[in-house]
């Protein structure tokens, strides 16, 4: 680290002082003249026939500009990759949320009146809420092709299933030959439910369309770029026709990627010729957004008396709700985690999106992980208790190694599973001893990070300051200053003379979106090549003023030396003054996948249960993580910090509670998020070795700390009373039901 002065310290966030002081613009800030209010009629009914809309009461109240119903959007369809969801629904309703009509009026009370004047005569359908049961041949058909929707993955759909979205699937050796050679095979279900993504800035956009039909759009998204191109795609027009404005996003971790409600917007701008604002509220954020899906997942092991695993057979079915809109790939990248970090000699693996009359599912940080985790991991310890070994040992025993090829055919390189194991086990004290009722419990959590596209724009200023142009929305994970560590360190200059502006998609170049936690990997990337290329203009420059070759010359920062005569020097403001072009480098690159490494993160929760009641209280965390080069300490461990409690609130709270496909909990007084109060001990141990993808072998840390909690702590209750636990969360009434049945 001795080489850095910026990357490796704890930098302030670049954007901290905007956000402490209120002058930072969220999307629910933008103020347009003549702007109206937006309000959406949802479905009351899980599946239904739409037979009659009635509007002629809510036109008559004071102040209402436009209203639309499915008629008025009749074949226009949106959605990331498959366009299954309407604009707004003409025929059927699929969900207890789904959207018939919208209001646009002067004020949100005029809107509201007017949707609740709205009238709709439905005929009522069977409804479907549960993924298994929405496959047997008996359960109602939620959608007629699959096939025929644009965008539909024809490569991985499940259209042979009775309501089946999309299969992804893996085979390793052969399985059953697997099962007939192992002295002993287990097989367990779990069921983990919806949960939301907890932001505290609610979705927010506005839209105005300008005389010559430019659309202009302000949205609390984390990717305008793929948004602008949704949005494109269902109203079929050219995307340079939109513009998505620059806005904060109030956190959103994997649940703000897409632009499902801005053709809605698009349409009563169009009949009103004035700019719409929409606003969702908590209670529809909790009922009609994009919750992490309703998972049930089926594990089946065949081991060794010595402990080895010879084969897995997994299969999980996702509860897609009415719609795979949501979804960029229509799937969710849970293959990630199916093996787990352990070699598996014979494999089947299966994830399978099933539609449901349920809200439709989306991303949520580190999509399907926790699910998959969550199996897996608890599944591992009952296994380890089977053959009576200590848990610890079962998974150091197992672990893939360097070059070993996963169980869904990845060949692994920098592999550091046992490192960081162990790190874990020695800060928790493993097998230290233990009061009463108190109990250890691993889990692990590995992943590759995705690649993809993006881009910046590095600008040599006259005061001799750079200037970054990103096209990436800072949604929370300090991104931006990232990249001003890595310029300030790169182009030898203090981090106060490099500055970020956020582009928009007319200004900036293309950028895939925040997610996937591939940010400090590609935006990082690039910076480092906008940074080459600027220097080599800049040596090019001092070099025709000091007529020589640019290879003579030395560059402190501030001032180009001729090697040869070191009183000849330039400083870089007249550089960059006499310059006989702009001084700009300009980067856009599609990044590989770096599918063959796979980082990991294993966690050890410590917790006391109240035998009586089942309550429990988790005292401590250890989280430890393979680790390159820290950028910025302070928001690497900020990302762990905020993963971990996330993760705990999954594991012991956090659920959407659906109903006959009602969400009976949406409100945050009943959706329960972790406080102050429910705050644990935290212990970081980090590992740190080679391999890292990003600059100066940066890895990621974003979407790791989250995922293996709930197994955790899963194992460590059953560690405490013996009791296991197959359902998420682990919540008091189930632990002392499950105490009741034991005794």
């Amino acid at each position: 680290m001795a080489e850095f002065k910026s990357v490796g310290t704890s930098v302030p966030r670049a954007e901290a002082g905007g956000k402490v002081s209120g002058q930072t613009i969220y999307a629910a800030d933008v103020k347009l003249p003549r702007l109206l209010w937006a309000k959406i009629l949802r479905s009351p009914h899980p599946h239904a026939r739409i037979i009659r809309v009635d509007t002629s009461k809510a036109e008559k109240v004071p102040g209402v500009k436009a209203i639309i119903t499915g008629a008025d959007v009749r074949g226009l369809y949106v959605g990331k990759q498959i366009r299954d969801l309407p604009v707004l629904c003409w025929d059927k309703v699929r969900f207890v949320g789904d959207r018939v009509a919208a209001v646009a009026a002067e004020t949100v009370d005029a809107a509201e009146e007017a949707v609740s004047l709205i009238d709709v005569e439905y005929e009522l359908l069977p409804a479907v809420f549960d993924p298994l049961e929405a496959m047997l041949p008996s359960a109602p058909r939620i959608h007629d092709d699959v096939t025929a929707y644009e965008g539909a993955p024809k490569e991985i759909l499940a259209a042979d299933l009775p309501n089946g979205l999309t299969r992804l699937s893996w085979k390793k050796g052969d399985v059953e030959q697997g099962f007939r050679a192992a002295d002993l095979v287990l097989e367990h279900t779990f069921h983990v439910p919806a949960r939301h993504q907890g932001y505290l800035e609610p979705y927010a956009a506005s839209l105005a369309i300008e005389a010559d039909g430019r659309i202009q759009v302000w949205s609390s998204v984390k990717n305008p770029f793929a948004v602008r191109s949704q949005l494109a795609k269902c109203l079929r027009i050219d995307e340079k026709q939109i513009l998505m404005n620059v806005v904060n996003v109030g956190g959103e971790f994997g649940g703000k990627g897409d632009g499902v409600n801005l053709p809605i917007l698009y349409f009563l701008a169009k009949k009103t010729g004035r700019p719409v604002k929409f606003i969702m509220t908590y209670s529809e954020e909790l009922s009609a957004s994009n919750p992490a899906h309703p998972t049930v997942i089926t594990i089946k092991s065949g081991v060794m008396r010595d402990g080895r695993i010879v084969a897995r057979k997994m299969r999980a079915a996702h509860a897609s709700g009415g719609y795979g809109a949501v979804k960029s790939n229509t799937s969710l990248a849970t293959w990630h985690y199916a093996g787990g970090q352990y070699r598996i000699d014979h494999a089947d693996i299966e994830f399978m999106q099933i539609y449901t009359n349920t809200v439709p599912g989306g991303y949520y940080r580190s999509p399907g992980a926790v699910a998959t985790a969550f199996a897996v991991d608890c599944h591992t310890d009952i296994v380890a208790q089977a053959l009576g070994m200590d848990a610890a040992e079962f998974r150091l025993k197992n672990f893939l190694g360097e070059g070993e090829i996963d169980a869904v055919g990845h060949e692994l390189k920098d592999v550091h599973f046992r490192e960081v194991l162990q790190g874990a086990l020695d800060a928790a004290g493993w097998n230290k001893p233990k009061k009463a009722n108190r109990g250890r419990g691993i889990a692990l959590s590995g992943r590759h990070i995705s690649g993809g596209d993006t881009g910046v724009i590095l600008t040599a200023e006259a005061d001799g300051s750079y200037v970054i142009v990103s096209p990436s929305i800072d949604q929370g994970s300090g991104t931006h200053t990232i990249l001003r560590q890595l310029v300030a360190d790169r182009m030898k200059v203090s981090i106060d003379h490099v500055r970020v502006v956020i582009g928009d998609t007319d200004t900036a170049p293309r950028d895939g979106g925040m997610r996937a936690s591939r940010m400090t990997y590609v935006a990082g990337n690039a910076m480092m090549t906008a940074c080459e290329q600027l220097e080599e203009k800049l040596l090019a420059e001092a070099a025709r003023m000091l007529e020589c070759r640019k290879e003579e010359i030395d560059f402190d920062g501030e001032k180009f030396s001729l090697r040869s005569d070191r009183g000849q020097q330039l400083p870089l403001r007249r550089v960059i003054a006499q310059a006989s072009e702009p001084l700009r480098a300009y980067v856009y690159e599609d990044y590989r996948y770096p599918e063959d490494v796979s980082y990991i993160c294993a966690q050890i929760a410590e917790v006391e249960v109240d035998p009586e009641t089942g309550a429990v209280k988790l005292h401590r965390m250890v989280t430890a993580h393979d680790v390159g080069t820290i950028i910025n300490p302070l928001t690497h461990q900020g990302q762990i910090d905020g993963a971990t409690v996330m993760g705990v609130g999954q594991g012991l709270m956090e659920e959407i509670v659906i109903d006959q496909g009602k969400v009976t909990n949406a409100n945050l007084g009943d959706y329960k998020l972790p406080s102050i109060a429910d705050l644990f001990e935290l212990k970081t141990v980090l590992v740190p070795s080679g391999g890292g993808v990003g600059p100066h072998n940066a890895k990621p840390i974003g979407e790791f700390a989250n995922n293996a909690p709930p197994a955790a702590i899963a194992n460590a209750i059953a560690d405490a009373v013996g009791v296991r636990l197959f359902e998420l969360p682990v919540k008091a009434d189930r632990i002392y039901q499950a105490l009741k049945a034991k005794r």
